[in-house]
């Protein structure tokens, strides 16, 4: 028989992609006992247990089988009802689907979209699974990146806008941003979206940060759904993992233009066909009784931020750009220019666990995350190592 003389390996689309940065750090050091990791973006406290119990009664009652594609119908409504109340617009169900996990519904908004050549514009830096997801389904990226200005990160609205051509497929905006946690406010919103109207290109807003703003006053970040109007071409990816520490149980949702569910309908039965029911239970359980706890949330955040950076404005050399939320502090250590040599080093002589900025694009190299959403006494520990480090 003879063989082809090829070599046995993927399309190279999916060969061309990056591998995690964040995820090479952290396999190498994952599950030490002197390691403190600040690496992921996660909260180190398991999801509440009334959260908890919902799954185990579901659980208990046999709710192990398939069910509907977009999610089960007690969902979909607690979804519509939490955003209505939530950003004082109305929200159908038809516009609703619950996804397996934040990530699969950007796979899935994106396979809505686009095709192979599209062009699609990224506000960055940014979570480097969203700045992926386009080159998997032969997209390009192009980036527009944030900078600082005034000691804050901003967004040069006018440069993005130039950046959006009348060739642009989709721009992706993730606010508040991971890593930066810089925040868009309305009138950017309204400036961004009169343009996008204007050439018809589609706007996917990652609002999985929406509730965790620093500011007590508001209770989510600014958001497109505020200013969706029939015929927008808008879609916003969230989850349950951030504001209700629900990580591990992937689970999310999508809010998609009318008339689009039918054929997210079909992705979703060819992606994942449906999601884990005693996981939906516990979804609607935290969207109807969790308030209180994403409160909670929100209190350890600005605390644990607080703390955080005036420990590292204390230090020689550390600058930490103000940010209007999320859950991280993206700092810079002047001297070291290789983000993911610098956090290998930190991890392997000091056990403090940050993510490499190159993770999150070229705009992040120099630069480190580190997430706050951890106690208190794990971060005091988290900076006098890093005090340590620097004073040699």
């Amino acid at each position: 028989m003879t063989m082809i003389d090829t070599a046995v390996e993927a399309r190279p689309a999916v060969r061309a992609l990056s591998s995690s940065l964040i995820r090479e750090v952290a396999n190498a050091a994952m599950g030490k006992a002197d390691v403190l990791p600040f690496w992921f973006g996660e909260s180190d406290r398991p999801t509440a247990q009334f959260i908890r119990d919902a799954a185990a009664a579901s659980l208990g009652e046999g709710e192990t089988f398939y069910s509907q594609n977009l999610g089960r119908p007690y969902l979909r409504d607690a979804i519509a009802a939490y955003l209505t109340n939530l950003h004082g617009r109305e929200i159908s169900v038809d516009r609703v689907a619950a996804t397996g996990s934040g990530m699969t519904g950007l796979q899935i908004a994106s396979q809505l979209v686009l095709s192979p050549g599209d062009r699609v514009v990224a506000v960055t830096p940014l979570w480097p699974n969203i700045s992926e997801v386009p080159l998997i389904l032969g997209a390009k990226v192009d980036r527009v990146s944030l900078s600082v200005q005034d000691g804050r990160w901003t967004l040069d609205v006018d440069k993005l806008i130039a950046a959006l051509t009348p060739d642009t497929r989709m721009v992706i905006i993730n606010s508040p941003n991971n890593p930066t946690g810089w925040m868009i406010d309305d009138e950017s919103i309204a400036a961004i979206l009169a343009h996008c109207r204007k050439h018809g290109i589609w706007i996917l807003a990652d609002d999985v940060y929406e509730r965790l703003v620093y500011d007590p006053a508001p209770r989510s970040a600014p958001s497109f759904l505020r200013h969706y109007e029939k015929g927008d071409r808008i879609i916003s990816v969230n989850s349950f993992s951030k504001s209700w520490s629900m990580t591990g149980w992937r689970i999310g949702w999508l809010v998609l233009p009318d008339g689009l569910a039918q054929d997210a309908t079909k992705l979703i039965e060819y992606n994942f066909s449906c999601i884990f029911e005693p996981s939906q239970r516990a979804a609607a359980t935290a969207l109807v009784d969790g308030e209180a706890e994403v409160a909670r949330m929100r209190a350890q955040l600005v605390s644990t931020r607080a703390l955080l950076v005036d420990g590292l404005s204390g230090l020689n050399r550390v600058s930490v750009p103000d940010a209007g939320g999320a859950m991280y502090a993206f700092l810079k250590i002047e001297g070291y220019d290789d983000s993911l040599a610098l956090a290998q080093r930190l991890v392997r002589e000091t056990g403090l666990g940050l993510a490499p900025g190159r993770a999150f694009g070229p705009e992040g190299e120099g630069w480190l995350r580190w997430c706050h959403a951890t106690s208190e006494a794990k971060i005091n520990q988290g900076l006098e190592r890093l005090r340590d480090f620097l004073r040699k």
